[in-house]
Formats: structure tokens, sequence, C-alpha cells
């Protein structure tokens, strides 16, 4: 199972064939210049091409009415000026005679992708298209978009494939107010769009984008309008809204199908959106959306109107769907006081519905926007210097990048494994490394020497095995890797493992332990390791570098301590190594300790060490070394409410660490 690229070069053939500003933005290069950029990467190489096909006009009519689809089939035959006339009767439209042989290709392709993922031809995918799709309604076009491509392909999936949960996500920077009207009255599809609003003054410049529409009828609670009410919203912001907002709902919905209306114009440079996020946010995204659905996203292109800007995201996306590790994210994780309001408001206006949004921290306020006076720009946020030209801003984060992919080149090794029986009960992908190297005896003895848990020579071997390991990830020859331990030296092997990745390269070290495995005091808190604890105990002086909570006993308080504790402090940290160690009693199942890791993928750009002890299932050591190689977790079961003296205890943690950990933050200060 691959990752499948949908396209057709007929798509290129629309363009605007009169004079109009607003609309010569939507034109061939966008899919040109994504398709050569990924042909220069090497990714389109790696993908499963799919040609795109037409789809039938009873597709169409599962969204759009046969008058309307009648209507553009008569385009074909209009002149230039007939269509110029006709395309003015709508908001932001231009028609052209190859439109509607284009549009239903758009459509085609998305449901050739749900096809591919849902019968299990390929694990995820892009469809690369044009016009896009997410503003059409039933009977209107509107905004560059003919045919609602991802709404048809939702509705195929449900009609064709049976499915009864899908899950939507809109990270285009215009709300996707078609896919809204269709699907507002169907607890079937959950809709999360987060755009550009400003109060209302920014196109398409509707109430109903606004926080508090939540769906109606039956629907209550499936529509999730995230409104960005500032420009310059960047990495942060993005982050956080997925692990405050959108992640919280899909696990609590569990959806068997994502898919994402994939609009680039939130990119940096983007003249529409004007936002800050960089090119490789949309990996670290797309990361956290493949741990939902057993890893089923089918991506389908909306919006991005700044041409690199938007190829290079593209480019980002495919290495996620991969499985190639992110970039680190640039700029400082912190999210702006605008975007918290944001949240705030959302989380208040979903928490009647979801019981996975009920307080966490500050208590939900919904009120309403303060509007923007008319003809004044929405200000940035306090302290954002004045928005540079987009070509400026969106060049210079495109020239990082290109750095970061020279500084940060994919390992030759995705994975590699050094278990006690390593052809016992495992079932490992095939490009999953068994290693068997070790470092030199002396070397070892000399780390392991203040530890009597290490003087057996069993532990000692291990160890070894550890060290050698820890070297290759370092060095960049090994993304990921996992080594299984002795129960009684466990403790200990981690402690030399946290010095030894200190002193051999490892700028900030994020240490995440479960379990019986209390790391030493005596770690100075320099700011190059954080160590959190689950199901430890808390140190008598508590620091903001030593972290611990409490095992939760249910999923929901599972999920809960990994979106709003063990993320978003990893993300505020960005450590350069992650280290997993599952130690003795570490009470987590197979699919819990899969999704930690998993998760912890994304802000350490791929470099997880995971240690597990040796009396572990041959299933928990599979599932790890399957997500650490790029595939999904398995699904942690049916949805069950924390526990409120694990709520408690998370929202006392909280508060504690965030004037430290600003990515903690789920509400603007008062």
């Amino acid at each position: 199972m691959g990752t499948a690229l949908v396209s057709h070069e007929d798509m290129t053939a629309t363009r605007l064939l009169w004079d109009d500003p607003e609309c010569e933005i939507e034109c061939p290069e966008r899919l040109t210049t994504a398709l050569e950029r990924l042909q220069q990467h090497g990714l389109e190489q790696r993908c499963l091409r799919l040609v795109a096909r037409e789809a039938l006009e009873e597709e169409l009519s599962l969204v759009h009415s046969p008058e309307y689809v009648a209507l553009l089939r008569g385009t074909q035959a209009l002149g230039t000026r007939e269509l110029q006339a006709l395309s003015k009767q709508f908001d932001a439209i231009y028609l052209h005679p190859s439109t509607f042989h284009c549009a239903r290709l758009a459509a085609g392709a998305a449901l050739q992708l749900v096809d591919a993922v849902l019968t299990g031809a390929v694990r995820n995918g892009l469809a690369l298209v044009r016009p896009p799709g997410h503003h059409s309604q039933r009977a209107t076009p509107n905004g560059f978009c003919i045919f609602n491509n991802v709404a048809i392909a939702a509705k195929h999936a449900q009609q064709k494939h049976g499915l009864r949960r899908i899950l939507i996500v809109d990270w285009d920077v215009h709300h996707g107010q078609g896919i809204q009207y269709i699907f507002e009255d169907d607890p079937s599809v959950l809709y999360f769009s987060w755009h550009r609003y400003e109060h209302g003054h920014f196109w398409p410049c509707l109430r109903e984008s606004d926080a508090d529409a939540v769906g109606r009828g039956r629907g209550l609670g499936f529509t999730v309008n995230l409104p960005w009410n500032q420009v310059g919203m960047g990495n942060a912001d993005y982050v956080a809204a997925f692990l405050h907002v959108l992640l919280p709902l899909a696990f609590e919905f569990d959806p068997e199908l994502v898919l994402v209306s994939a609009g680039f114009d939130s990119a940096i440079g983007d003249p529409e959106g004007q936002m800050l996020a960089t090119p490789e946010c949309f990996s670290h995204l797309t990361q956290l959306l493949q741990v939902l659905a057993g890893g089923r996203v089918c991506a389908v292109l909306e919006g991005g109107y700044h041409l690199e800007s938007l190829s290079q995201s593209v480019c980002m996306m495919v290495r996620a769907l991969l499985g190639d590790p992110a970039l680190p994210l640039s700029g400082p994780m912190e999210p702006h006081g605008s975007a918290l309001e944001s949240l705030q408001r959302v989380r208040a206006a979903q928490a009647p519905h979801w019981v996975s949004l009920q307080p966490q921290g500050a208590a939900p306020v919904l009120s309403p926007g303060t509007p923007c006076p008319e003809g004044r720009p929405s200000p940035l946020p306090p302290g954002e210097p004045e928005f540079k030209a987009a070509g400026t801003q969106a060049a210079a984060a495109l020239s990082s990048l290109l750095d970061q992919l020279r500084l940060h080149p994919t390992p030759p090794v995705r994975v590699a494994v050094a278990l006690t029986a390593p052809d016992t009960g495992l079932a490992l992908p095939p490009d999953v490394l068994c290693e068997e190297g070790s470092l030199p005896q002396e070397e070892t003895q000399a780390w392991a020497r203040p530890h009597e848990a290490l003087a057996q020579d069993e532990a000692l071997a291990a160890l070894g095995k550890v060290l050698y390991l820890l070297d290759r990830i370092l060095d960049g020859q090994v993304s990921s890797g996992m080594v299984a331990t002795p129960v009684p030296a466990a403790a200990a092997t981690l402690d030399v493992a946290v010095r030894y990745g200190l002193s051999h390269g490892a700028q900030r070290l994020l240490c995440v332990a479960v379990g019986q495995l209390d790391q030493p005091p005596d770690l100075t808190d320099d700011g190059r390791n954080l160590s959190l604890h689950i199901g430890g105990e808390e140190a008598t002086a508590p620091s903001m570098f030593r972290v611990c909570v409490p095992l939760p006993v249910t999923t929901g308080g599972f999920l809960r301590c990994v979106l709003a504790l063990v993320l978003p402090l990893a993300y505020s940290f960005q450590p350069d190594l992650v280290l997993v160690a599952l130690g003795p009693a570490h009470g987590l199942r197979d699919p819990q300790a899969a999704l930690l890791a998993a998760m912890l993928r994304g802000p350490a750009s791929g470099r997880v060490f995971a240690l597990v002890d040796e009396e572990s299932t041959p299933q928990l050591a599979t599932v790890l070394a399957r997500v650490l190689n790029g595939e999904a977790p398995p699904s942690l079961g049916p949805f069950s409410m924390a526990a409120p003296e694990d709520t408690q205890a998370l929202m006392d943690l909280r508060a504690r660490l965030e004037p430290r950990w600003k990515m903690l933050r789920v509400a603007a200060p008062p």
C-alpha cells in the first residue's frame, strides 16, 4: 500500500479569457508548477500515478441539481462573450469552453482517490485538481468552484462504500460554505473549517462562518468553524487549532475516512490569505490526521495562489503521506492572542455537543466577536511586524525551507529495531532493519558504571545496542529506532540513554516515560532535557522541565493527556530527539502506546527512539515498529469520558506549566 497521486493534464485547459483581476489568480500554472516541484523532489516517482476520469452525471447529482449540471454542460458550446455574461451572474466565477470537462475531471479525480483508498489499493493520496470545489453549492458555482469535489466524494463514500462517519478538514483560508450547506444537518459528516474571517469582513462575508454556527437539526455540533479574525497566523496557531479543537473532536467522532480540502492559500506568501504558516507546517498537519481512520486520508486541492508557496506546500504534504519525517517547524511556538480568542470561542460553542471539549483549562466563554470597522484592515497580533509584501515573505520562508531540506535529508533507514528475539512472533514491515550492531564493550561499560542494575551481562548487552542505535539516529543514518531492555535495568538504561544523547549531539531531548521508570533528580534544568513521566510520582520540588502526570484510566482521559499535555509540551520544546520509554507496569494498551509514539514523530521530525521492556508482547513491538515506519496506529476503540480526578489533575498541571510552555494555552489571557 502506498500513496496515490491523481491528476490529468486536461485540467490545465481552463483559463480566463477576459480581463478580471479577481479571477486571474486561478490559473493553469497552479497545477503545472506543483507537478514540477513534485518531480524535482523525487516525490511523484514514489507515488502511484492515477489518471483522473470524468465524474458521471449521476455522480455529480449526489450533490448538484440536474438543472445546474445541464447549465454547465451547455457552456461547452458558448462563445467568449456569452461565457463572460453568464460568469457575471455568479460570485468570483469565470467560465471557459473546457470548464465542464475540467470540472468533471476534478470531481472524478476525488472519486477515484476515495475508491483507491477504500478498496485498499493505496493507503492515502492527493488529487491534484482544478477547478477547486469547496465553495460550490447545489445549484450555484462560487469562488472559482464549479462542482463540489470533496462533498461529492463524501456522498460517494457513503453510498458506494457504506461509510457512516466521515471527517472533512478544510484548511483553505476561505470558508468552504458549500460543504457546510450540504452537510450541516448530517451527523455522519463532521466538517471542520478554519478560515480568515475578520469578524465577517473577509470573503465570503457570511454570518454562518462564525464560531457559533455549529450545524442544525440532527447535525448540531457536526459543523465546526474556527474563524481567524486577524492575518498573520502561523505554524503555532495552526498546530494549536489541531491539538485543542480538531483532534479532540475527531477522536471522539472516530471517522472511517478523512477528506482534506487542501487549500494552500493558508500558507505564507499567498495574496489571499496573508498568513505566515510555512510549507513544512502542512506535513505536520497531515501527520496528525494520519493517526485517524486507520490512516485513510484523501486530500483534494482547493486554493493556493502563490505558485512557489503552493507547490512547496504540496510537496510537504505528499512527503507526509509517503511517511517521510516532517521537517522542524520554524518560528516561535507560541499562539497569537487573537488565535487563542478564536480557539476559546469555538471550544465554547462546541462544548455542549462534545464531551472531549468540556473544560480542561479556562472556563469556556462564548461572546460575539467585536466588529471590525468597515474599510479598516484587521490588525496583526501585538508585537508582530507590519505585514511585508507577500513575495518577499514567501521568498525568505521558501529559501529557509530549502536549507532545511539540505540540513535534514531523509535518513537511508526509516526504522531500525534491536530486540531479544527479533524472529519470534513479529510481523515487521520488510523495510524495517533488524539491527545487530552494538557499541564496543569497553565504552558501554564506561557508561554503565554508575548503575549496579547494568552490571549483568544481559543488561550490558542491551545497553550496547541502545547506545549504538542512538549513535545511528544522531548521525542521520536512521530516523527512528526501538530496543528491548531487561526489566530490572529499564530505569538505568533510560538514564544512560538520556545522558548519552545529550552528550552526543542532541540539542534538546524530550523523554516521555510511562510506568516505573523514575529518572534521577541530578539532571540539571539547563533547557536541554524535558522529562515527562506518565504514571509517576510528582517530585518534591516541581520543575518546568520535570513533569509528572497520573496515568489516565479511560480512553478519553488518555487522549486528553496526549493532546492537551504531551503534544503541546513537545511542540513548545521543539526537541530534536524523543525517547519513549515503556517501563514495567506501564499500563498502556498496545493501541495507546502506538498512538503516543506515532504522534511524537512530528515534534521530533521523525527522530523517536522507543525503549520497551523485553517482557512486552511481540504484538506491542510489531505495532510500535509499524507506526515509527509511518503507518497508522490501530483504533483505540470506543470513546469513554475522562475520569474527573484525571481531568482535575491535568487542569492543575497545565495551570502550573502554561507560563513556560505556551502551546498549552487554550484561551487568551484575561
